[in-house]
């Protein structure tokens, strides 16, 4: 069973990780929430979230996926912590995947993990980080290599299914989100 980390910071954008949580749990996807610190999560709308662990006790685990919610100041506290840092480049330099959604692929790109790559976020987020190499796409989810983004709380449900096609198939995407009625 593939195993994905999903870290919430203060300040995230609450539809966009309770959407990637929920889907990627229906598809039999083993997912972790771990905050920050040991804190409830303040998410960007006043939601409280609780996540399953901290990510310190977390840091050596495997991880096949690690997925960044978006949202402000979500986002930027993500980019503020040098643990997320060393799990992105450790994740990437294992082939693993990387994704990210809404203000949060500007965490990947401070990681240097957007360089030479396609990628898309919040309108305007990428442009703003200066970085030339990046490809800014407009689509609403955007996969280069094992990197994946994805545009904001709009596009929550179309990213997550494409993580669970990457994880689980394109099967078990289709039985997911037969059951959503979509």
């Amino acid at each position: 069973m593939a195993r994905t980390l999903v870290p919430l910071a203060q300040g995230c954008e609450e539809l966009e990780a309770i959407t990637v949580i929920d889907l990627l749990r229906r598809a039999g996807v083993e997912v972790v929430s771990a905050g920050l610190d040991a804190q409830p999560v303040k998410a960007s709308r006043g939601v409280v979230l609780i996540p399953d662990t901290t990510l310190d006790e977390v840091m050596s685990d495997s991880f096949d996926m690690i997925v960044l919610p978006g949202g402000l100041p979500g986002a930027d506290n993500l980019n503020r912590d040098p643990r997320i840092h060393a799990l992105l480049e450790k994740l990437n330099r294992n082939g693993k995947y990387t994704a990210a959604i809404c203000a949060a692929p500007k965490v990947l790109a401070s990681a240097g993990l957007l360089d030479g790559r396609r990628a898309t976020g919040y309108p305007g987020v990428l442009e703003k980080t200066g970085q030339d190499g990046i490809a800014i796409d407009s689509g609403a989810v955007v996969r280069d290599g094992n990197v994946i983004t994805s545009r904001g709380p709009g596009t929550a449900m179309d990213f997550a299914l494409e993580l669970i096609e990457l994880l689980a198939g394109g099967a078990k995407r289709r039985e997911v989100e037969k059951a959503l009625v979509r």
